[in-house]
């Protein structure tokens, strides 16, 4: 799998850790941890490009990147 970008976060609304890939829109996952939900977003992660493979659809490349703040 390529080096996609996760954000992990947490959601108030859910109880629960959030983990998104934003590069392979729509693919989300979510766990009682950071870990759990990161572990559940690489298998929605393999599902989604599994099934863009099988339909011939294009895999995007990597491009998402954070913003990091600049040192002050």
């Amino acid at each position: 799998m390529k080096n996609y970008a996760i954000i992990v976060y947490w959601s108030d609304e859910d109880s629960v850790w959030i983990a998104e890939a934003p590069d392979l829109e729509p693919c989300s996952a979510h766990g009682e941890t950071r870990e759990a939900a990161v572990a559940e977003l690489g298998v929605a992660m393999q599902a989604w490009l599994d099934v863009a493979r099988k339909n011939g659809l294009p895999i995007p490349e990597p491009r998402f990147r954070p913003a990091t703040a600049a040192a002050e």
